[in-house]
């Protein structure tokens, strides 16, 4: 029997076949889960995701769109998910989203106040709106196998990175929520971490500033002299979401070959 074998849950955030959610997935499936995802709305944005999860031999995923950063789409969105499953085992969060043009280092002191609250919103915020939604079905997840909420950041949310700028801002509100989450929540059996991966080139991190030199940097760092990889998280993301976490909740565990260790 696979370890996540009769675990069921939904994936938040997969772009394409090199974002964090997709090796999250990529885990998740070969450790039996049955997953569930959505997109982002619109037909280029569907086609993209739908292309991401072939990759993962998904012919006919459960796919809904859904733009986090409203209300209504957050409703509908879980709404068709308790339509089709009974529970939820795990739930992953693995959007964030800032204004590129003050992703710059020296850009941060000039961020305005719509950008800055955008930032906290998609990245942070629609973390609580999610749980808020899936409380019921974690719920009943928690009481047959367990039920885990996994939300991603970067060390940026703790350190200055330079060109980070906003996005630490949002990440730092990030990891506080769940933390936040994982109190109210776990008188449930609701279990809320953190994975805080290293520099992977994304989609995401593309949009941000001096990227190639952190690229270039973090192998000549980091304890295991390399950057990390997509798998590396993705098998933490199933450890998270099976028995072998029961009793890590509240966590923000680095997954960064070390570098967070390195004080230069």
């Amino acid at each position: 029997m696979k370890l996540l074998e009769g675990r069921t849950g939904l994936i938040v955030g997969i772009a394409n076949d090199r974002s964090y959610a997709w090796y999250i997935a990529q885990a998740l499936l070969e450790a039996g889960a049955r997953c569930a995802f959505t997109h982002l709305p619109g037909e280029k944005n569907e086609r993209r995701t739908r292309r991401a999860l072939e990759e993962l031999g998904l012919k006919d995923p459960w796919l809904v769109p859904m733009d986090a950063s409203k209300d209504e789409d957050l409703d509908a969105a879980f709404g068709r998910y308790a339509e089709s499953f009974e529970k939820m085992n795990f739930l992953v969060h693995s959007i964030a989203f800032a204004d590129r043009e003050w992703l710059a280092p020296g850009k941060f002191v000039e961020t305005p106040r719509g950008a800055y609250l955008s930032a906290v919103d998609v990245s942070a915020y629609t973390l609580v709106g999610m749980c808020r939604r899936a409380r019921p079905m974690l719920a009943r997840g928690a009481a047959s196998g367990g039920a885990a909420v996994m939300a991603m950041s970067y060390y940026g949310g703790e350190k200055v990175v330079p060109g980070y700028n906003v996005m630490g801002v949002a990440k730092a509100a990030l990891e506080c929520s769940a933390r936040y989450l994982a109190w109210e929540l776990g008188a449930e059996g609701i279990r809320v971490n953190v994975i805080s991966g290293g520099y992977l080139r994304t989609l995401a991190s593309s949009a941000v500033g001096g990227v190639s030199e952190m690229e270039e940097a973090v192998p000549k760092r980091a304890p295991l002299r390399r950057n990390v990889e997509g798998a590396d998280v993705g098998r933490t993301a199933v450890y998270l979401a099976s028995d072998l976490s029961s009793g890590v909740s509240g966590e923000t565990i680095y997954v960064d070959c070390g570098v967070n260790t390195v004080g230069l």
